[in-house]
């Protein structure tokens, strides 16, 4: 037989782009359409409905950058279609080729009832089947101009990035609003041919199966006649459905689709646009669920179910109704799918809390697994916390994107940190926007690392970010893909059954052990440093607030705990943890309204605390420490004096002047403590600190070493740091000034003042205080560079093996040496208040306020000694997406502790990052709890959700070590019970009253949540 591959595949593609699809639509008649340009913001379909309207032509340019243009359509059913399929055809103006993010409209019935959205690939509006000729449609369409930030893919700097820059030129031209009949027979037709085409170019040329269709569409072409098309179609469809009907083999992969619609909460786009993005989106998975009853849509994110349920009664109802129907499936149970690594520990379990109890709210729904796809990589305290909210599974396809080392499973066993353990999976298609392409479906078995233990995967499909979610062509590939020869099976599907199948198939499945790190968008470690900060100093106030209100609900008659207020806060930072917001990846407008609700936020928990406090009663100056350790430091008073004072864990202490053991000698460019001394030289770096306790030097170079590195990655600016950085950098070694501002025998400071880039300057405060081994580097830079990255280093004269990084209830360890790919693809790392490096006998943390980047790296010296470099990576400047990331001022601290167990790390890293309170209050309540027992730590303490008075506390141990100890209550305790972290007992844990508190026995980096009940 002759190869003619070449002519048939040609022809097969002429035949349907030219003839197939443009005959799917019958006959088509235009709207009556009018304008009206809403001025602002959005406004309500009421305001709009009310509105005066002008006639607006098809070819017409419409919408200013974030605008919002609402559209009057109307028309009437001619007479000759009765009993035809009718829809609404709505083009925009579409461009490119990005399903989501440009322009997209919600078409609302004359009444105001959200209808459908109108999306780039999924244009249409179901009007009726069958039609009643003469019918009379009018329709309210509000239509987006969002500018399309990723155009340019990402290679060019735009001002489209925020409203206040944007312009306010038309983005798009208007190209069609019309009436239309569906031909049922050529769509279906078009998707009979695009199934088959993309199946046999997938297969090899050697399989018989890639030829038969071949020729099957050869045939099918010759019974198409290319001036009826509509006539034809019925013909061409016998030809082919032999072909069609052909099963798959009893070895094929099973692929479980489910739909989706991954909408970031805000990304190139404000966190309003998301608000209308879900209703758009939902409208249409809820008319589709109409038409298909196998369609399944999983969605997770409780924070935009809530926005709909608000602003959108109409589409929650219909969500609502398909989750009673076992249509729509809940999944993740987090308030929102946040950034993997940077939210503490606490934030994680309130994510999970907020989320999953949304979902038991509203839809009787308990849901079983974390739904994470999109996420820029993953704490190993993960499986523990994901566990302890009652989930079974954990899903993510972002490792797939992995720079250097291809991730060697797809399902498997995650175990965390304190050997917790979860079912996971990877979907082999590595997309969250499948849409049953042959492509997709080659790639997804090519792919599957698992074969001959697992059989089958995930696939979620749908079009996101706005694109509309799943589609009827989808469906419709589904459906053809079922059992068809060549091609894996398709079954749509929840994702529960889908990992119920999997595990059951699979128990023995190999296990990873450790973080998921993606060796991808490392600078989302440091991008958009002030949203960083806001974050970390919000979670804090939280705690603050939330220890204090509790203390003043013990003791304070009259006083009410404050739970709508603190409810709605934790909601809103953790809305600003979406994998978007705090990796600082967003747009301009997006981080300037994050700064402005960090600040309300604060002002808020403020409030909340001082107003806690002083239900204690007035009666003179006293501290509070909201750190779970005791602390004896010094402190400055409201007067701005220095005292120094003790004060226990998570307590309180009349602001008395208690002496130091070892006070503070300043002279020149040296401090002195007895503890440790520090010297700074002439350029204005640590020349020596030395540690006086171990008599021994700390530093093995210069110590706080500012490097100020070129910083263009290959591809996304905000998102990522490609290696290369590290090889041209400038030093900051000619400072303006150096000198002593403090001699007190509290504190003693150098202040160190710098110029540099172009036209950039830090200040940096260089403090050492009484008793205290910890040095503070105070810092305030106005920053105006442009692609650079700052980073301080200290290399510090130890053999360190590995790093150890504080993450959410614990840290983890990373080698320092890069003697594998996927060592030396860890060149730059996550970690939250410390990062620690040691040698057996001694060690060293480098401690922080608001940074989370850093790189670890060793050399050995001519001496032979090891030199181990810790760097902070402080402030970077991408450009893209948004062109004035970072610029301005900036003021942080971090610090050096010489000498420091991880015990002493993790103690300071609280205290750095918990200021200790002074405030007017009488009395000296006791703290609500207190621990015997080192390792045990309190993470939070407040009242329980369900209002019944019940104490909760949530502890952990810190150290990778076994602790016990006893729990120790500040109010009469009358029993204790171990809880979820959904405050719900555990049966198979209890809670011993021991020695008058409730003994506590932990493995290494557990997590336990007790809930006690006051007497």
């Amino acid at each position: 037989m002759h190869d003619e591959r070449r002519r048939i595949e040609e022809r097969v593609q002429r035949a349907h782009d030219q003839r197939i699809k443009p005959a799917i639509y019958a006959a088509t008649v235009p709207f009556e359409v009018e304008a009206w340009q809403a001025p602002g913001e959005p406004v309500s379909f009421e305001e709009a409905a009310a509105a005066r309207y002008t006639p607006f032509a098809m070819d017409t340019p419409w919408g200013p950058p974030w605008g919002t243009t609402w559209f009057r359509m109307r028309g009437r059913v001619p007479a000759e279609w009765a009993g035809r399929r009718v829809e609404a055809v709505i083009d925009l103006g579409f461009v490119g080729d990005w399903p989501g993010n440009q322009a997209e409209a919600l078409v609302h019935l004359a009444d105001g009832r959200p209808l459908k959205a109108v999306n780039p690939l999924n244009q249409y509006v179901p009007i009726a089947n069958p039609a009643n000729g003469g019918e009379q449609i009018d329709y309210l369409v509000e239509a987006a101009s969002n500018p399309d930030i990723l155009k340019d893919n990402f290679s060019k700097i735009t001002p489209m990035g925020d409203k206040l820059t944007a312009g306010s030129a038309p983005l798009y031209t208007f190209q069609r609003a019309d009436l239309a009949v569906l031909d049922e027979e050529v769509f279906h037709l078009d998707l009979d041919l695009q199934v088959l085409r993309e199946l046999m170019v997938h297969l090899a040329e050697h399989e018989p199966r890639r030829h038969e269709i071949l020729h099957a569409l050869d045939r099918a072409m010759d019974a198409l006649d290319l001036d009826d098309v509509s006539g034809s179609a019925a013909a061409v469809r016998e030809v082919l459905a032999p072909v069609l009907a052909r099963p798959a083999h009893a070895s094929a992969h099973t692929v479980s689709g489910v739909g989706h619609a991954h909408i970031d909460s805000a990304w190139l786009w404000p966190i309003r646009e998301t608000k209308r993005k879900t209703s758009r989106t939902f409208s249409n998975v809820t008319a589709l669920a109409d038409e298909y009853d196998d369609f399944i849509f999983a969605c997770s994110q409780a924070q935009q179910y809530e926005w709909v349920r608000d602003n959108y009664p109409h589409v929650w109802a219909r969500i609502q109704e398909s989750v009673k129907k076992g249509q729509w499936a809940p999944v993740g149970g987090m308030w929102v799918e946040a950034d993997g690594n940077l939210p503490g520990g606490e934030a994680i379990a309130r994510q999970l809390i907020h989320g999953k109890r949304f979902f038991i709210e509203h839809f009787g729904v308990e849901t079983k697994g974390v739904w994470l796809p999109d996420s820029f990589g993953y704490t190993a305290a993960y499986p523990q916390l994901a566990k302890l909210a009652g989930n079974d599974w954990f899903l993510t396809q972002k490792i797939s994107w992995n720079q250097t080392n291809k991730f060697p499973h797809h399902t498997f066993w995650w175990e965390g940190i304190d050997g917790t353990r979860i079912f996971t999976h990877f979907p082999p298609v590595d997309t969250y926007n499948a849409r049953f392409s042959g492509e997709e479906m080659d790639r997804a078995v090519r792919n599957y690392n698992e074969k001959g233990g697992g059989t089958r995967s995930l696939a979620p499909f749908g079009w996101g970010d706005g694109g509309g979610g799943p589609t009827r062509e989808i469906m419709e590939r589904a459906r053809r893909l079922a059992d068809l020869e060549g091609s894996p099976k398709v079954v749509v599907e929840h994702p529960d059954d889908f990992f119920a199948k999997a595990r059951e198939e699979y128990p023995d499945a190999p296990v990873w052990v450790g973080e998921l790190y993606l060796e991808l968008h490392r600078a989302t470690y440091t991008s958009q440093a002030r949203t960083k900060q806001g974050n970390r100093r919000s979670e804090h106030r939280l705690r603050e607030a939330e220890l204090w209100a509790t203390t003043a609900a013990l003791h304070a008659p009259g006083y009410s705990y404050p739970y709508e207020k603190l409810d709605r806060l934790w909601k809103t930072v953790l809305l600003h943890q979406f994998h978007d917001i705090l990796p600082g990846s967003s747009i301009a407008w997006v981080h300037r309204e994050a700064e402005a609700e960090y600040a309300r936020v604060a002002e808020e928990l403020e409030a909340l605390t001082a107003e806690a406090v002083a239900a204690l009663g007035a009666g003179g100056p006293r501290v509070f420490n909201t750190s779970p350790f005791d602390r004896a430091e010094v402190v400055s008073t409201s007067e701005g004096a220095l005292a120094y004072v003790e004060v226990p864990a998570n307590g309180s202490a009349p602001l008395a002047d208690a002496a130091p053991t070892r006070s503070v000698k300043a002279e020149g460019r040296v401090l002195d403590n007895g503890l440790v001394r520090v010297e700074v030289a002439e350029d204005g770096t640590l020349s020596s600190v030395y540690d006086l306790r171990a008599q021994r030097e700390v530093l093995g170079d210069k110590g706080n070493l500012l490097r100020l590195h070129t910083d263009l990655p290959n591809y996304w600016d905000a998102w990522d740091i490609d290696k290369h950085y590290n090889n041209r950098y400038t030093d900051l070694l000619e400072p303006t000034s150096v000198e002593l501002v403090s001699e007190d025998p509290l504190l003693g400071a150098i202040r160190v003042t710098r110029s540099f880039g172009k036209g950039s300057t830090i200040t940096q405060t260089i403090t050492l205080r009484a008793d205290s081994p910890r040095i503070d580097f105070e810092t305030d830079i106005d920053w105006h560079e442009a692609e650079k990255i700052l980073k301080a280093a200290f290399p510090v004269d130890v053999r360190a093996a590995h790093s150890s990084a504080e993450i959410q209830f614990g840290h983890i360890q990373r080698p320092t040496h890069t003697n594998t790919s996927w060592e030396a693809a860890r060149f730059e790392v996550s970690g939250h208040r410390w990062v620690h490096v040691g040698e057996p006998g001694y060690g060293v943390a480098v401690l922080n306020d608001s940074t989370y980047g850093h790189d670890v790296s060793r050399t050995v010296r001519e001496d032979g000694g090891t030199t181990t470099t810790v760097r902070l990576s402080l402030v970077r400047a991408p450009r893209i997406p948004d062109p004035e990331a970072d610029q301005g001022r900036h003021r942080f601290t971090y610090s050096l502790l010489p000498g420091a167990s991880i015990q002493d790390t993790v103690a300071e890293g609280y205290s750095l990052n918990l200021p200790l309170r002074v405030a007017d209050a009488s009395g000296a309540p006791e703290p609500v709890v207190s621990v015997d027992g080192e390792g045990v730590t309190v993470e939070a303490v407040k009242l329980a959700d369900d209002g019944s008075g019940d104490v909760v506390v949530r502890l952990y141990e810190s150290g990778g070590g076994r602790a016990q100890g006893v729990l120790r209550t500040g109010f009469p305790l009358a029993g204790a019970q171990v809880t979820d972290l959904l405050e719900r007992p555990l049966e198979d844990e209890t809670a011993e009253l021991a020695d008058g508190g409730v003994a506590v026995s932990l493995r290494p980096f557990q997590v336990l949540t007790l809930r006690l009940r006051r007497g």
